[in-house]
């Protein structure tokens, strides 16, 4: 069974109480690890190297914030196993928020980089509105699209994109050549 949430189904974080929730390395790591699929607590013990316990009061809190929610249960040996799944595809960091945040969570997962590996560039681009519209949904298409097709054959990677104004100032047109 797999009850994981699309990209239909977003989430945008707003509230003080999901920030304090998401402010845990131990919690972004589990809404890391529950991109892939529900999981019950063993399970997330497991993957994250921590008590079972220890996990379960983390999951409250990612429940009590609205970030987690139970996916469904299943009955082994008398007892009832619960997965627990995000509670949205997407999470968004509402526009008033500033970009800090993502920026922080994005630090804090990045391995250091390998010799083979510098794929984190700044560049700047001289779009009009709608081609930055464009790029946006191309970029999003083609996430969704390795979502869609993840067939974990190679190794996880994070994209943090943010297409944003710059504050570059722009020269005049370059003068005619031979022009005084």
């Amino acid at each position: 069974m797999n009850d994981r949430p699309t990209d239909d189904e977003q989430l945008t974080l707003r509230t003080s109480a999901q920030f304090k929730a998401l402010g845990h390395p131990v919690r972004q790591r589990m809404m890391n690890v529950l991109r892939q699929r529900p999981a019950t607590l063993a399970e997330l013990a497991s993957a994250l190297g921590s008590a079972k316990g220890t996990i379960a009061y983390h999951v409250r809190v990612l429940r009590e914030a609205g970030l987690v929610r139970l996916a469904y249960t299943r009955q082994v040996r008398g007892g009832t196993e619960q997965y627990f799944t995000r509670a949205a595809g997407v999470i968004r960091l509402a526009p008033e928020m500033g970009a800090e945040f993502l920026l922080k969570e994005a630090m804090a997962e990045m391995l250091p980089v390998r010799q083979d590996q510098g794929h984190t560039v700044l560049q700047h681009l001289w779009l009009t509105p709608e081609e930055a519209g464009a790029l946006v949904t191309r970029i999003k298409e083609f996430a969704a699209a390795q979502r869609e097709n993840d067939d974990r054959r190679g190794e996880p990677h994070g994209l943090l994109l943010s297409l944003y104004p710059a504050d570059i100032p722009a020269l005049p047109p370059a003068p005619e050549p031979g022009a005084p």
